[in-house]
């Protein structure tokens, strides 16, 4: 297993990517298997998203300036899609927002996914190279362990949001 931090977050890719095929594919299935895929969404999402923003983004940021612009835009799709996170959390698969929530969850990432493999990455590795991408993946790896499994916590925004519209 690799431990260059590109392999990993494009592993990590596929997985998310074929999770969200086994969804749209579920259309038809009961509330339990489509409920559980929109969990297995967001354990990996969320996952994922902590390691990009602790290890990640902040790393590559301080080594490589000129993706700044880019960083800051792949730290507010996160927040975004955190936030669809939460909502989906609260949400039972016979709402009716259930699966429309969960498809625009489904095409923010890939958006976000695609714009990492086609720009980012392969201007970080040009920039950053393969010894500090395999320091980079073992920070990852080292993250993952203290990785939250379930959705972010609502901050305090979000709650009032919540206290609003209940």
């Amino acid at each position: 297993m690799s431990t260059d931090a590109i392999v990993m977050l494009r592993e990590d890719h596929k997985e998310i990517r074929r999770v969200f095929r086994e969804f749209e594919r579920a259309k038809d299935s009961t509330p339990k298997r489509r409920q559980a895929l929109v969990d297995r969404i967001s354990k990996l999402l969320t996952q994922h998203t902590y390691v990009e923003n602790e290890v990640m983004y902040p790393r590559v940021r301080k080594l490589v300036p000129d993706l700044e612009d880019d960083i800051l835009e792949s730290y507010e799709e996160h927040h975004v899609a955190d936030l669809l996170i939460q909502e989906l959390a609260v949400l039972r698969p016979d709402d009716e927002r259930f699966t429309a929530k969960t498809v625009v969850l489904i095409e923010n990432v890939r958006h976000h996914m695609d714009e990492e493999e086609n720009d980012w990455f392969p201007r970080v590795r040009a920039a950053l190279g393969r010894n500090t991408l395999q320091e980079l993946g073992s920070e990852m790896r080292a993250a993952r362990k203290e990785a939250p499994v379930g959705p972010p916590e609502p901050g305090p925004l979000q709650q009032a949001v919540d206290v609003i519209f209940s």
